[in-house]
């Protein structure tokens, strides 16, 4: 048995943000509604047509050209994130917790901005983390490039059919100036999260066994499945339909204790035993949380709150934790976030 190790998305399981949606409404006329359509072809892109060498979490490069031209630059993104950190209820306890326990790391999808804020407000080591690297001032942008985006933009509000979005994407913004940030940009979502995952084992010698994954959306797929195959635990906090068909542990909560639970149970003992405990949970979560495997000290900050609800994901139990978990997710974070593939 090697050391365990533990990894998250940041966004949903570490806090109630979705950075790249707030700073379109913060900088883009109609930017909430925009990024919202921005998103479904996203995953329509990724999920329905597999286009050949597009990752989940593309939404992060197709709006940059629209943040440019509305004004956004390094330092107010950097201003803006970090005045905007909604960490969840234990997060800040959580990561204190895994970081002194076992190797941890954050992978996101975010830009760097927003995570090297989130690690500012938590100590997390900035160095165990991936995101999206992004330099907005290294691009320039025309006054007539300006134009056309915002013209563009009100098409797609307008008008958003798949059609139009893969003409102005795939055609008409690869053409302009401005479009070389959609060729340099490489969002780490998706695959490029599971590339993320195989580099920390490569880097500091760990085995794929020992790894403990933590995800919410379409962009943690891969390393929940990575996780699955290589029988580590792979878990759907408050996640989507999409993590939660791919999680092997589903839970639903408004506080991150239950995960310092997950984590410490598996530091200590294996994937066999995390499983054991979820299985006793869902039967008698009291119980379970005064059993010998289980951290007083962690059970306590549990029992604070609302206990979590916590399942092994089946067949027969899937579209209801689906359900629960959408459900809640968009009360704990905003109908408009929550409901974000």
């Amino acid at each position: 048995m090697g050391r365990k190790f533990f990894v998250s998305d940041c966004e949903g399981p570490i806090s109630t943000n979705d950075n790249a949606f707030e700073l379109s409404g913060y900088f883009i006329e109609d930017g909430e509604k925009f990024f919202e359509i921005i998103s479904k072809y996203d995953d329509i892109l990724a999920d329905v047509v597999k286009r050949s060498g597009y990752n989940a979490g593309g939404t992060l490069k197709l709006i940059l050209p629209f943040l440019k031209a509305y004004g956004a630059t390094n330092q107010n993104i950097i201003d803006f994130s970090a005045e905007n950190v909604l960490l969840i209820p234990g997060a800040n306890e959580t990561l204190d917790f895994v970081t002194n326990s076992m190797p941890s790391f954050i992978v996101s999808t975010s830009y760097e901005h927003y995570i090297k804020a989130l690690c500012n407000i938590t100590g997390f080591p900035y160095q165990n983390t991936y995101s999206t690297k992004l330099d907005m001032d290294r691009y320039q942008i025309s006054s007539e490039d300006t134009e056309r985006l915002k013209k563009f933009r009100k098409s797609i509000i307008e008008r958003p059919e798949f059609d139009l979005l893969d003409e102005i994407f795939f055609k008409e913004i690869p053409s302009m100036d401005i479009g070389i940030i959609l060729e340099d940009i490489n969002p780490v979502g998706g695959e490029n999260k599971k590339e993320a995952v195989q580099d920390i084992i490569s880097r500091f010698k760990l085995k794929a066994a020992d790894l403990m994954y933590v995800g919410d959306s379409i962009t943690d797929v891969q390393p929940l499945r990575f996780a699955n195959e290589n029988r580590g635990i792979s878990v759907a906090f408050n996640g989507n339909e999409y993590a939660i068909t791919e999680a092997e542990i589903a839970i639903i909560a408004d506080n991150t204790a239950i995960i310092s639970v997950l984590a410490d149970i598996f530091n200590r003992y294996n994937s066999d035993t995390v499983f054991e405990f979820v299985v006793s949970y869902f039967k008698d979560p009291e119980s379970a949380l005064e059993g010998s495997l289980v951290n007083q000290e962690l059970a306590k900050k549990v029992r604070n709150g609302n206990l979590p609800l916590m399942e092994i994901v089946t067949c027969d139990n899937m579209k209801k934790l689906i359900e629960e978990s959408t459900q809640f997710r968009k009360k704990l974070r905003g109908i408009s976030i929550g409901g974000l593939g």
